[in-house]
């Protein structure tokens, strides 16, 4: 089989993404001097890419798979297949937003408040889009950084900016309009990769591993006995993707039982699953979660 060539995030979520891999089961090895960090497979080669630059160079064929978010994907119209999300399974996740924020005395209140005005962003072709789709015509341009100075300092009447809670938007002294895109990061290929059966395996196989070391983020795995005559009490007790494993033990008045939770959810189960009977409570950490 011919090598993938993946490309991964350079930047902001470059460590993130090597450390999402190594939970998956390949070790990168970076260095500050190269842009080809070295990945223990022999079917794959890597490079570091911009994020914002990576879908339009899978699209042309450079690369067959790479990690990107769904923002750049519709800022350069890339035509590429999305083979997976990549999103944390925990409950505390929050995706990332594009909004569309102004000083916070600025009398706009609404998208159509701003027709004939300025807005600087980095997403300027979707931004674009999304007006133009609306019949509200704006101006849009590109700024290359320190976008929310751009309002406060009068040289734009908006922007539109990347967040995940708003806090930098409001430190600056904006307030947010509205949202005009929920992101999040996704693995992508080369469409005629896709088509090639061996890489699609490869492909395949890269994506399965991925969502399960995610599926994996914020959860333990409980194994514990319990007694025959509490053994109903305690699976009651025992939230599961599933239902919990349960074994009977070499004493017929005991059962083996093993169970996946929400870490944060184990501190509280615990002391109640003692005293609801169970016995030999072990929590472990999990690498990868395969749930079909």
């Amino acid at each position: 089989m011919s090598l993938i060539r993946l490309a991964l995030p350079k930047g902001s979520l470059q460590t993130s993404t090597i450390e999402l891999f190594r939970d998956a089961g390949w070790n990168i090895s970076t260095s500050s001097r190269s842009y080809f960090p070295s990945i223990d497979d022999k079917d794959i080669e890597c490079a570091l890419v911009r994020a914002q630059e990576v879908s339009r160079y899978v699209e042309s064929g450079l690369f067959d798979l790479a990690l990107t978010g769904k923002d750049w994907i519709l800022e350069n119209g890339s035509d590429v297949v999305e083979v997976a999300d990549l999103v944390y399974s925990k409950a505390t996740y929050t995706p990332a937003r594009w909004v569309l924020a102004v000083d916070e005395k600025s009398p706009v209140r609404s998208i159509e408040d701003l027709r004939g005005k300025k807005i600087a962003t980095e997403l300027v072709n979707f931004t674009r889009r999304f007006f133009a789709e609306r019949g509200i015509e704006v101006e849009v341009e590109f700024s290359w950084g320190a976008t929310e100075a751009k309002v406060v300092e009068g040289l734009a009447d908006a922007i539109v900016e990347v967040t995940e809670t708003g806090s930098t938007i409001r430190a600056h002294n904006l307030r947010i309009v509205d949202t005009l895109l929920v992101t999040n990061t996704k693995l992508i290929a080369n469409r005629q990769s896709w088509a090639n059966e061996a890489k699609r395996a490869k492909i395949e196989q890269i994506a399965l591993m991925l969502r399960s070391a995610l599926q994996a983020v914020g959860m333990v795995g409980l194994k514990m006995n319990a007694p025959r005559e509490k053994l109903e009490e305690v699976i009651a007790m025992l939230p599961a993707l599933t239902s919990p494993t349960v074994s009977p033990l070499h004493d017929p008045g005991w059962f083996s039982l093993e169970v996946i939770v929400n870490e944060s959810h184990s501190r509280s189960l615990i002391p109640e699953l003692l005293k609801a009977g169970a016995r030999g409570i072990i929590e472990y950490p999990l690498k990868k979660v395969l749930d079909g």
